[in-house]
C-alpha cells in the first residue's frame, strides 16, 4: 500500500510463507495470470478489460465455464455418504508437470519434463507453444486446465526461446514447435513480452485487485465455505494439511494418495 515493495516481491514473500520453493517442483511458487489481452497490437494498461478478473479462480473466468464447474460440484454422488470428494476441480493450478512444461526449453527442466513424461516430449499439440492459446485453454476452453503462472513469466525471457534447438515435434496443423508464440503487442521479442508483462503485474489495476487473488490462493477463500462460494474448491487430496497420512494403514491407499499429490499438485499452506 505504501509502494515500498513491488507486487512481485510481495507475491514471492507470500509463496515462501506458504511453503512454496524453487527447490520443489511440486510446490513451486505460484503467480497469477494478470492479463486477458493476448490479441491486441498494443497493450493498454489503463483499460480494466485488459486484465484478468483477479477475484475469480481460473475456472470461473467465463460465466459459462463457471456454471459447468458448479454443476460438477453439485452432481457429485451424495448417496454414498462421503462428500469429501465433492469439489469444483479435479486438476490443480500448479504442479510439477505444469512447471516443467512452461520451462521445457531450458535445462534442467527439459530433462525433468521428459522424465515426468516417461522419457520423451509430449504430443506437440499439448506442449506449451503459445501464450495466447495457453491462456484460452486455462481460462475458457479446457475443463481439465486451470493452471496459473510461475514467477519466470515476469523476469526470464530465455524460457520463451528454443535456444538449445530441441526437436519438440510438429503440431497437427503442420507448425513446427520452436520458440513460444508471443502476443502481437510483444512484437516477437521475448524481452519486450517480459517487460510489458512485469509492467502489467506492477500496474495500478493489479495493485488494487491483487489481494482478491491472494485470498483465493493463500487466504480465507482457499478452503471451507468461502471457497465453495468462490467456486474455488479442489480435490481433497490437494489439501496437504487435511490428509493425515500417518493414520492411513493401507499402503496401497497411502501410495495412491502420495502419487496423486506428486502428479497433480498441492494447495499452499494457508497464510
Amino acid at each position: 500500500q505504501k509502494r515500498e515493495i513491488s507486487n512481485f516481491d510481495y507475491l514471492m514473500y507470500l509463496n515462501t510463507l506458504a511453503g512454496r520453493s524453487y527447490n520443489d517442483y511440486m510446490q513451486y511458487p505460484v503467480f497469477p495470470w494478470v492479463l486477458a489481452d493476448y490479441h491486441s497490437e498494443t497493450l493498454n494498461l489503463t483499460n480494466p478489460h485488459t486484465f484478468r478478473d483477479l477475484s475469480k479462480p481460473m475456472g470461473a473466468q467465463t460465466v459459462e465455464r463457471k456454471h459447468k464447474f458448479i454443476q460438477r460440484f453439485n452432481e457429485v454422488e451424495k448417496s454414498e455418504g462421503d462428500l469429501s470428494a465433492q469439489c469444483h476441480y479435479c486438476t490443480h493450478y500448479s504442479s510439477a508437470i505444469i512447471v516443467a512444461s512452461y520451462l521445457v526449453r531450458i535445462e534442467p527442466f527439459t530433462q525433468t519434463f521428459c522424465s515426468l513424461q516417461g522419457g520423451s516430449f509430449d504430443v506437440a499439440d499439448r506442449m506449451f507453444h503459445s501464450v495466447k492459446s495457453t491462456w484460452e485453454s486455462a481460462s475458457r476452453d479446457n475443463m481439465s486446465d486451470v493452471r496459473e503462472l510461475i514467477p519466470e513469466f515476469f523476469y526470464l525471457p530465455e524460457f520463451l526461446t528454443n535456444a538449445n534447438h530441441f526437436e519438440l515435434g510438429c503440431m497437427q496443423d503442420g507448425t513446427v514447435l520452436g520458440d513460444v508464440q508471443l502476443p502481437p503487442w510483444a512484437d516477437g521479442d521475448p524481452h519486450k513480452f517480459i517487460l510489458l508483462h512485469r509492467q502489467a503485474l506492477e500496474s495500478d489495476y493489479v495493485s488494487a485487485h491483487l489481494h482478491r487473488w491472494i485470498d483465493l490462493i493463500f487466504g480465507h477463500k482457499q478452503q471451507g465455505s468461502a471457497a465453495v462460494e468462490a467456486v474455488n474448491t479442489y480435490h481433497p487430496y490437494f489439501y496437504g494439511d487435511k490428509m493425515d497420512l500417518n493414520n492411513i494403514k493401507d499402503p496401497l491407499i497411502k501410495s495412491t494418495i502420495l502419487g496423486f499429490i506428486s502428479n497433480f499438485g498441492q494447495i499452499p499452506k494457508q497464510v
